[in-house]
């Protein structure tokens, strides 16, 4: 899995990137309820040179030392017309984004993957086997979607310094509807 945003034939795409408990739980009262080294290492190959796309609670919810994320250029989603922030380029909709930066890591929150899910061309998800009470799920992904990958491609990887097991998959979809 290549840090450029995938998407077919070329042409530039929006891509989305997450980690997941059971029951498609994201989130926990604006946290991350677990650590996994191994996932964030994916997620900075991943999206490092790229344009990352995030909510503003999502923003909001990253130690302060690591905003703007560094290596990246950060594009924050949200309804307030005068919310600034150091590094941060503000987006009123998905339809700027779109327009604006055509090839994109979407990286949260639960309602910033559900508007950009119709949008995306490639989907990035660690399963994590572990059953955590949450308040965020990431989306139902739907028909249209297939598996390209999955590491390991049976069973389970379990983390060197956490001892959580976890597997990544990798998502495509060859159609997307155009913006607007």
């Amino acid at each position: 899995m290549s840090g450029d945003v995938g998407a077919p034939a070329g042409r530039p795409g929006i891509a989305l990137v997450w980690a997941q408990a059971r029951d498609r739980v994201i989130g926990a009262q604006g946290r991350l309820p677990w650590h996994l080294p191994e996932d964030l290492a994916l997620f900075r190959r991943l999206t490092t040179g790229s344009t990352v796309v995030m909510g503003r609670r999502t923003w909001e919810s990253l130690p302060e030392r690591f905003r703007p994320l560094p290596g990246r250029t950060n594009v924050v989603l949200t309804t307030d017309p005068g919310w600034s922030a150091d590094g941060a380029r503000p987006a009123g909709s998905v339809a700027q984004v779109l327009a604006e930066h055509p090839s994109a890591w979407v990286i949260g929150g639960g309602a910033v993957y559900a508007e950009f899910l119709p949008h995306a061309d490639r989907l990035v998800v660690t399963d994590v086997d572990l059953e955590v009470d949450g308040d965020t799920r990431a989306p139902e992904p739907g028909q249209g979607w297939r598996l390209v990958s999955r590491a390991p491609a049976e069973g389970w990887a379990t983390s060197e310094r956490t001892g959580l097991r976890y597997a990544v998959s990798e998502y495509a979809r060859d159609a997307v509807p155009p913006a607007g």
